[in-house]
């Protein structure tokens, strides 16, 4: 059984043992109830536990932070850095959603800004923009826009004001990998997720 199924059965165990009891107490790793003590398995130290960014949000972080990077066949080229779920992909909503950038990581400050607008594949990223440091755009995201410095575990939020296919990057490390496909459009979806981190990896839940 894979490390989450056995997290789960150990959630699922413990609720059941407080359900049929009243009164119940837990200690340590076991759950007394009425007078019978049950054992309950241990949950190994090093389980990543990982979650699905909210509806409407940006994760971001570095790829080998935990979101890794895709090679799209699509868009003709690597992304990283930015996801709608759980890891790497490109990133779709409809106009006018207002969403959130949220930093995933838990001591980098990231951004969020648009390198160019363009038409559609292949997402040809240019070698080194010149990105924003700080805040553009009035919270509209459009050709141009900059989140500014999100601090590590912090959002800002912005509106999608205007239909089209953005390239994206992190102003701080745009040379490392974080470079994403976002389209806005009607019934768009976001792509294929990378490929999950290897078991000794450092998945990085959401939070």
């Amino acid at each position: 059984m894979s490390k989450r199924l056995s997290a789960l059965a150990v959630t699922f165990v413990a609720l059941a043992l407080v359900a049929c009891g009243a009164g119940s107490v837990g200690v340590g790793n076991t759950a007394l109830m009425n007078g019978t003590t049950y054992s309950l398995p241990a949950v190994e130290s090093d389980l990543a536990m990982t979650a699905t960014v909210p509806k409407d949000t940006i994760g971001e972080e570095l790829p080998e932070e935990g979101v890794g990077s895709i090679k799209s066949s699509v868009w003709k080229a690597t992304l990283g850095g930015f996801t709608q779920t759980e890891r790497t992909q490109s990133l779709a909503f409809p106009p006018g959603t207002k969403i959130t950038i949220h930093n995933l990581s838990s001591s980098v400050a990231h951004t969020l800004d648009v390198v160019k607008v363009i038409s559609g594949p292949p997402a040809v990223f240019p070698s080194k923009p010149n990105l924003s440091i700080p805040a553009k755009g009035d919270g509209k995201l459009d050709a141009g826009y900059a989140s500014g410095p999100i601090s590590p575990g912090k959002s800002v939020t912005v509106t999608l004001v205007k239909a089209g296919t953005y390239e994206i990057g992190c102003a701080f490390h745009y040379g490392e990998g974080m470079r994403d496909v976002l389209v806005v459009k009607s019934g768009a979806k976001p792509g294929p997720q990378a490929t999950p981190p290897s078991p000794s990896g450092t998945a990085t839940p959401w939070r």
